[in-house]
């Protein structure tokens, strides 16, 4: 039976290429759980593919969505937990009030925790090995000004992942560092972050797309879909880079 894999922020960027990926090269059933449908998403369907609308905030939603999975195709055995909010771009001693930062964390952080309680009970009986690919970002070891929610949120990401790899020693759990990657949080960074970001800072997201040297999503994309399904035993609980030694036998020949 082909593998069932749970993808968060699927419409778009990296969750996109990572549903692409796993149905069209690696022929593994795929739940998307997202709040819009994009046309590229919807270009995927086939009978591999159950589309499910919905907040990943919402936990009705991703009940909703565990359920659908379950029905549709009995058990899910990897989750892609991709889905994720940039703003608000603000400074700690600035005036945005408090539940802003409260709502990124909801979006960011909470709905990691809503989706593995609603999904360990199939994780762990999977017959593939259960596994959980948390999507990071290089803003979780480092500070950088004008980003303290999204920064905040990605380090506790990486703390959850390696608390889930303690908790949980049959089911592989691994955060990965996507890299930069060309996608819609990139253009809101060029294109609001100046107000909050330092200038040095912000010039070089603005350097880097101008020089054409952001990523394109799918190779980073690649290591995901093959994370989801194989990653190894020793990489549970690691927080690790896309382009890292740990991750070359995941990136596409």
């Amino acid at each position: 039976m082909a593998p069932t894999v749970l993808v968060t922020g699927a419409s778009k960027g990296i969750g996109l290429a990572v549903t692409r990926i796993l149905l069209q090269k690696f022929g593994a059933n795929v739940v998307s759980l997202s709040r819009t449908r994009s046309p590229e998403l919807v270009a995927l369907a086939c009978d591999s593919l159950l589309l499910v609308d919905g907040d990943v905030s919402d936990e009705a939603a991703v009940a909703n969505a565990v359920s659908q999975a379950i029905k549709t195709f009995s058990t899910v055995d990897a989750l892609v937990l991709n889905a994720a909010t940039l703003p608000p771009l603000c400074r700690i001693g600035d005036e945005t009030p408090l539940h802003e930062w409260k709502a990124h964390f909801d979006v960011n952080f909470f709905s990691l925790v809503a989706m593995l309680k609603a999904t360990l009970p199939a994780l762990r009986k999977s017959e593939h090995g259960g596994r959980v690919v948390f999507v990071s970002s290089g803003s979780a070891v480092k500070g950088t000004a004008g980003w303290g929610p999204y920064s905040a949120s990605k380090a506790a990401m990486n703390s959850l992942c390696r608390t889930l790899g303690e908790e949980e020693p049959d089911i592989v759990s691994i955060a990965i560092r996507p890299g930069m990657v060309d996608t819609g949080m990139q253009g809101v960074l060029r294109n609001s972050g100046a107000a909050s970001m330092k200038a040095a800072d912000h010039q070089m997201f603005v350097n880097t797309h101008a020089d054409g040297k952001l990523l394109t999503a799918d190779g980073p994309g690649h290591v995901i879909a093959s994370l989801a399904l194989r990653a190894a035993k020793g990489l549970s609980g690691q927080y690790v880079s896309w382009d890292s030694q740990e991750c070359a036998d995941y990136r596409a020949e």
